[in-house]
């Protein structure tokens, strides 16, 4: 028998945080046509944002751990969005956009800390296409920011 995601993230050791309410004039989630689209989500340790820029005054374990935070927030919308993570069908992309120093260039790494969450939550339906993008500053001060495209089962 498969684990559901709820069962993965137990055996992970993980809960997820409160869904994050939007910061500006957006929604965190929109369904439609068989799609969830959610808003980009910024990466929280213990109730405090994580900031700073990957490459300059924060190192890649710091933009990795970053990325999985905001993968876990990605999490609990789409647990808000769906009423279950069972209706998640498919991860089909993040986009990570991660604070950098200009001259660094190892953004695929920090993403991973998102992908790799998927993928362990998930399983197959967890593999996604992606962007991981370097940017000169995020809302916030933000270290990192993910946002995904998730496939879904009707309710």
């Amino acid at each position: 028998m498969t684990d559901t995601p709820a069962q993965k993230l137990e055996e992970l050791g993980l809960k997820l945080p409160k869904p994050a309410a939007p910061i500006a004039a957006y929604v965190p989630a929109v369904e439609i046509g068989g799609l969830l689209h959610i808003s980009g989500q910024l990466p929280f340790r213990g109730g405090d944002l994580m900031t700073g820029r990957v490459g300059e005054d924060v190192n890649v374990e710091f933009g990795y751990e970053a990325a999985r935070n905001c993968a876990l927030m990605l999490l609990a919308q789409m647990e808000q969005a769906l009423g279950s993570l069972d209706r998640v069908e498919r991860v089909v992309k993040l986009g990570v956009f991660v604070a950098s120093d200009p001259h660094f260039t190892e953004q695929p790494k920090v993403a991973n800390g998102a992908s790799e969450l998927m993928q362990a939550v998930f399983g197959d339906a967890g593999k996604h296409a992606r962007s991981a993008v370097g940017v000169p500053a995020l809302p916030l001060g933000a270290a990192v920011e993910v946002d995904a495209i998730v496939a879904v089962k009707p309710a």
